[in-house]
């Protein structure tokens, strides 16, 4: 947790911290990934919220709905959507449908239609389609260290929201 929040360490943190030689190799990465990217933040946390969600990681979602998605400008609804909705929700921008479509194809399939991956070649250079693709991937391991260890929310998080 960066020194001058007032937040305890995440429980997340606290369960990784269990293996603490393994947590100390994967603490690089992770944080690499949010503050370190070559990809727009709000880019990498449209795919961060709607692989967590897809995953049923609750807390990890919670957590970037409180945090990093309204500081990266994703809005209620937007964050609302990577939880409950469709790539073709209206919440959503032309742009931002094909990084669900995206995140959604990597958790059906591990892989990236020709269809997706022509869109996103037409946005984003080669090294940033991997960094989304190492992102979801990443993503998904926390979430299902996550839904495995039975990790409980964050008090202060949110919840996913009530499906229509």
């Amino acid at each position: 947790m960066p020194r001058d929040t007032a937040l305890e360490p995440l429980i997340l943190f606290r369960t990784l911290a269990v293996h603490d030689e393994l947590f100390s190799r994967m603490r690089p990465l992770g944080a690499g990934i949010l503050g370190h990217g070559r990809v727009p933040p709000r880019d990498r946390e449209i795919v961060i919220h709607r692989t967590c969600a897809r995953a049923g990681a609750e807390y990890e979602w919670g957590v970037h709905a409180v945090l990093q998605g309204p500081e990266v400008g994703l809005t209620a609804a937007q964050i609302d959507a990577a939880a409950t909705g469709s790539a073709d929700d209206p919440a959503w921008t032309e742009a931002d449908t094909v990084l669900v479509r995206m995140a959604d194809e990597l958790f059906d399939t591990a892989d990236i239609s020709d269809d997706v991956w022509s869109i996103l070649a037409e946005r984003y250079a080669n090294d940033q389609i991997l960094e989304l693709i190492i992102t979801a991937g990443w993503y998904r391991l926390l979430s299902t260290v996550i839904t495995s260890a039975r990790i409980d929310a964050e008090p202060w998080a949110r919840r996913f929201p009530a499906r229509d």
